[in-house]
Order: C-alpha cells, then sequence, then structure tokens
C-alpha cells in the first residue's frame, strides 16, 4: 500500500459537503478534486452550485470549469481526469480531498472501471426487441440464468444495463460479474479516509429548498437564458435547474411551478444519492445536527484524520 493519503468527503446535496473541505483544507495541505457531475461546466455557475471566485482563489479545486456544455462528460473521462488530479496534487506533496456527491463517480475511482468488452450490435437490438415484445422480466430471468450475480445487481426494469450484461455474456461466454473482478481503482493502493455527511431529512429538505430559492434570487433564469441557443450536451442539458428554466423560457410554467418542480427534483437527487451512498459500508457516516455548524464536522474529520497520522506515523 502507498500510505500517501487521500481524504473522500461525499453526501447528497445541499448537505454542506464544500463548506466541510473549505475549512478542512484552510488546515490541511490539501487541494479539492471535484467528484461533482455537474461543476465541470464553465458556462454556469448558478445552476450547478459551483464555489464562488473566492473560494476558487482560496482553496486549489481540480475538475470544475474544465468543460463547455456543448460537451458530453461520463464516467470514464471523469476516472482518467480525477486520477491525473490525484497524482498532480499528490506530486507537490499535499493531500487530494475528493468531495462531492456523485456515488458513481466515488465508487470508480476506489474500486476502478469496467472498460466494457466486445460490442454485438445485432444480439442488442434483438435483447431489446424481447424486452419490448415479452417485458422486462423476460430478459431480466434470462439474466439470471447465465449471471446471477449481476442480475442481483440491476433492477428488473433498467433495460439498458440488463441488456448490456446480456450481450457481454453471451458474446465473451464470460459473465460480466467475472469480467468486472479485474477493475482495479484506488482501493487498497493508498490509505483512504472515506466520511460521509448527512443531515436529519427534514433539515435537509429544508436547505434543498432554501437553496432553490436562493438560486433563483441570484439570477438563474437569466444565466439559463443566456445561453439558450448554444447546443446543450445531453449531459449538461440534465442538470437539475435547466429543464426547470427551459420550461419557464418556453412559457411552459411559471416561475414558481419551476420552482416546484426544481427543488422537488433535487429531493428526490438527495434520496437517490443516500441510497447509494449507504450501500457502501466503507464509509464513515458523520452526521450534521439540526442548527449545528458544519465547523463540528470538519473538526471531527480532521480528529480522525490526524489521529490515522499519528497512529502511522506518516
Amino acid at each position: 500500500m502507498d500510505f500517501r493519503k487521500i481524504i473522500f468527503i461525499v453526501g447528497p446535496t445541499a448537505v454542506g459537503k464544500s463548506d466541510v473541505a473549505c475549512r478542512i483544507a484552510s488546515c490541511i495541505p490539501c487541494e479539492i478534486i471535484s467528484c461533482d457531475s455537474m461543476q465541470i461546466y464553465r458556462e454556469i455557475t448558478i445552476a450547478n452550485n459551483k464555489p464562488g471566485p473566492q473560494t476558487l482563489r482560496e482553496f486549489p479545486h481540480h475538475l470544475v470549469d474544465i468543460l463547455s456544455i456543448t460537451e458530453e462528460f461520463d464516467v470514464a473521462r471523469f476516472d482518467e481526469l480525477a486520477q491525473a488530479a490525484i497524482r498532480d496534487v499528490q506530486s507537490r506533496g499535499k493531500v487530494p480531498l475528493v468531495v462531492g456527491g456523485s456515488g458513481m463517480y466515488m465508487q470508480v475511482l476506489l474500486d476502478g472501471i469496467f472498460k466494457g468488452g466486445i460490442k454485438n450490435e445485432n444480439l442488442r437490438k434483438d435483447l431489446k426487441e424481447q424486452a419490448r415484445q415479452h417485458g422486462n422480466q423476460y430478459i431480466y430471468d434470462k439474466l439470471i440464468a447465465v449471471d446471477p450475480v449481476a442480475a442481483g445487481k440491476i433492477h428488473p426494469n433498467d433495460v439498458r444495463r440488463v441488456v448490456r450484461a446480456l450481450e457481454i455474456a453471451m458474446t465473451e461466454q464470460v459473465p460480466i460479474s467475472e469480467m468486472q473482478k479485474n477493475r482495479q481503482g484506488l482501493w487498497g493502493h493508498f490509505d483512504i479516509s472515506l466520511f460521509a455527511l448527512n443531515r436529519e431529512r427534514a433539515e435537509l429538505y429544508r436547505r434543498i429548498d432554501a437553496r432553490v430559492d436562493e438560486m433563483f434570487r441570484q439570477g438563474l433564469v437569466d444565466e439559463i437564458g443566456a445561453l439558450k441557443n448554444m447546443a446543450w450536451s445531453l449531459t449538461a442539458g440534465k442538470i437539475i435547474g435547466v429543464p426547470e428554466v427551459q420550461k419557464i423560457l418556453r412559457s411552459e410554467c411559471t416561475v414558481d411551478e419551476a420552482k416546484e418542480a426544481m427543488a422537488l427534483n433535487t429531493r428526490r437527487l438527495a434520496k437517490r444519492q443516500l441510497t447509494w451512498f449507504r450501500k457502501d459500508k466503507r464509509l464513515e457516516w458523520i452526521d450534521i445536527a439540526p442548527g449545528v455548524e458544519t465547523a463540528l464536522a470538519a473538526e471531527r474529520i480532521m480528529h480522525i484524520y490526524q489521529s490515522a497520522i499519528g497512529a502511522t506515523g506518516r
């Protein structure tokens, strides 16, 4: 194991991850690596809740403002860029502080990414047609028969993933679950501390609602409106706030209706994030009580970090 330290701070949207990270960055020599699928886009600042200019000047951030909204982004590219950023930070004797709400991005960094397998377009079309004719459960049962391990990790209605797993198993004659065992990430090769922040649901939802209101006060509608003539990529166009505001601009809903939809979609995102993170038993959870500043969460993380440094003598 490489004893160079890497710290992860993850959790649902609006929980206070960025604030905790900046407090830690003011105490130890580290640089923040964004584990976020939204803050990569440079033309927007409000919709993706990007750190302000002063924060970015004071605390070095990586993987922020690196792409145009016209460009697609995926987990494979994130893994490549994040790995490079981690090496860069470590080469200067600093601690990479990985911060964000994407459970998939976190998992890929920790456990590696499955690179693919042979594509069989004809088989894929045939399997999709079978799903259309006979139902999702029909092809899901086929996956259970050839790769029960993979089936146990995929919802029967996630047709795209079920079809891909079947496509690989039937083309490669090797279950995708076996091929995925060859993935290799950071875990087991570095000294990694994983922290997940959380708040009581009512408090988290209150913070989400307040954030949505603040985004509109800051000029969210004008920000999205100024970009209406750009060709948004599929990934950028899915940022919460973008579809809702675009409906306002097309006179398809009122501002209040867009706010309500945006808050609801953000709460649903937070729920999905928590579901993902709770599956990973490596995470150490830190609950932030209502009305309690994020300083206490940062202090607890720092205490655990310093104790670990003292124990290893590094």
